[in-house]
């Protein structure tokens, strides 16, 4: 993972925030596998029923299904598997009224050899339509000059497709740099 405390203490002292009482508002957990990833939801929803949280953040959702599941051979158990971790965050998601922030892998898209350079786009998100079905807006983040980021919506119920650029700093995220 890379989630670094340092990065959130720099974020409060922007905004003159204390940063322990910042820390002190954070549950941090690396899943080791992909049964234990699971565990880690249970135990979320545990700890939402006993103290109020706004927002969960699971960096790479797909990344162990990736090295413990390998080949089209356990392809549909590696499916049948993300779609439960899917479906707990979206349970405590409408139950605990928080938000849930996934982040995702991608691969290069058209391996197959066909379809040309025209074939649409060059990377594809990693689990396939299981993942698609069980977010309601996508974002593709992409790397621009230097610091600088872009963002664009790819798909949302709410939102028209739009990009935005912006910087990421030692202290958070800024305006983009020239």
């Amino acid at each position: 993972g890379t989630f670094r405390p340092q990065k959130l203490l720099k974020i409060a002292e922007r905004f003159g925030l204390n940063p322990q009482d910042v820390l002190d508002n954070v549950a941090y957990a690396r899943a080791h596998n992909t049964d234990h990833q699971i565990d880690l939801l249970r135990a979320a929803g545990m700890m939402m029923a006993e103290t109020r949280f706004a927002v969960v953040i699971v960096d790479s959702a797909t990344s162990l299904y990736r090295s413990e599941f390998n080949g089209r051979g356990e392809l549909s158990v590696r499916q049948v598997h993300l779609g439960k971790f899917l479906r707990g965050l979206q349970r405590l998601a409408d139950e605990y009224g928080v938000a849930v922030v996934v982040t995702n892998q991608v691969v290069a898209a058209n391996l197959d050899g066909g379809g040309g350079m025209f074939a649409g786009p060059s990377v594809k998100a990693i689990g396939g339509n299981i993942m698609a079905h069980a977010t309601t807006t996508r974002l593709w983040f992409k790397k621009g000059r230097g610091e600088n980021r872009v963002c664009k919506i790819i798909s949302s119920p709410c939102l028209p497709e739009r990009d935005a650029q912006f910087a990421i700093e030692g202290t958070g995220i800024g305006d983009c740099k020239d």
